[in-house]
């Protein structure tokens, strides 16, 4: 019999074209107090300044932030990746940045931030894939399952641009493959998970 998977402790979504209103679409749901810290990284352009937090932080109950280095992940928090850094989560449940070459010709780059989360967190991660028109975010994927971790990936009939979910499909069987209509209530059921006694 499979054990019982552990309450999730962190959500991290990838997206890239597309991203902005499928964020929008998961995130709107979410109720002040949300129970989760929830860590999104969109692909930006490199040297331009990202308008996300801005953009979500107008739409969203929760709180909405760029991280800083060594910063503590908190709960009921919305942190959106800076541009030119990848994000780190280390095994201290803290950000860290890093100016390493990108990956997947990325950075921030998904898979980046996935492993490092799967590293820290293990089972009680959630990843999330949206969106896009790479690979990005498959590998990371993987790495979340391996170390027993939830994984949600959008239906890629679904998507704006199917590719990037197609590409964590083909390498490895999601938990969950949902229209994005249907992701909002399992975050939700997430959320009341971590709450629960």
């Amino acid at each position: 019999m499979k054990a019982a998977r552990p309450p999730i402790e962190l959500i991290v979504i990838g997206a890239s074209a597309g991203g902005v209103a499928a964020l929008l679409t998961l995130l709107a749901p979410l109720p002040a107090g949300y129970a989760l810290p929830i860590v999104v990284l969109l692909h930006l352009l490199p040297r331009h300044e990202s308008q996300l937090s801005h953009v979500l932080s107008h739409r969203l109950a929760l709180p909405v932030r760029e991280p800083q280095d060594k910063e503590p992940v908190l709960p009921g928090h919305v942190y959106v990746a800076s541009a030119n850094y990848h994000l780190l989560i280390e095994a201290d449940h803290h950000f860290a940045f890093s100016n390493e070459p990108p990956v997947s010709f990325a950075r921030p780059s998904i898979d980046v931030l996935m492993t490092s989360a799967a590293d820290a967190y293990g089972p009680a991660l959630a990843g999330v894939l949206l969106t896009g028109a790479n690979m990005d975010g498959a590998e990371g994927m993987a790495a979340i399952q391996a170390r027993g971790g939830l994984t949600i990936v959008q239906q890629p009939s679904d998507a704006d641009v199917p590719t990037m979910p197609e590409a964590a499909i083909a390498r490895s069987r999601p938990d969950h493959i949902l229209p994005l209509r249907d992701m909002p209530a399992l975050l939700l059921q997430l959320g009341a998970a971590k709450e629960a006694p």
